[in-house]
C-alpha cells in the first residue's frame, strides 16, 4: 500500500492536472493498475490508528511515565535515567 503523500499526489495529479493513468505511473514509477485504482477511487483509505492499551496507558500515572521517557530522549545519552 502506498503513503497517503503518494496517494493524494495521485488523485492531484489526475483531478487538477489531468494526467492519464499511463503518465502517472511512468511519472511516479509505480504499477499503472496501482495508479488507476487509486485516481479513480472515490474515497481515500484511512490511516488504521492502533489504540494501545495495557497498565502504562489505562492507569492514571502512566501519562506521568511517558512524559518522564519523552523528557529522557532530549537528554545526553549519560545523562539518562537507567533502571538502577
Amino acid at each position: 500500500m502506498l503513503a497517503m503523500s503518494e496517494i493524494n499526489c495521485i488523485k492531484l495529479l489526475r483531478n487538477q492536472k489531468s494526467f492519464s493513468i499511463n503518465k502517472i505511473a511512468k511519472t511516479l514509477g509505480i504499477n499503472w493498475r496501482t495508479a488507476k485504482k487509486y485516481a479513480d477511487y472515490d474515497q481515500v483509505p484511512q490511516e488504521n490508528v492502533q489504540k494501545k492499551s495495557g497498565m502504562m496507558y489505562e492507569e492514571p500515572w502512566g501519562e506521568i511515565v511517558s512524559d518522564w521517557l519523552a523528557e529522557d530522549e532530549k537528554l545526553k545519552r549519560k545523562s539518562r535515567r537507567t533502571n538502577k
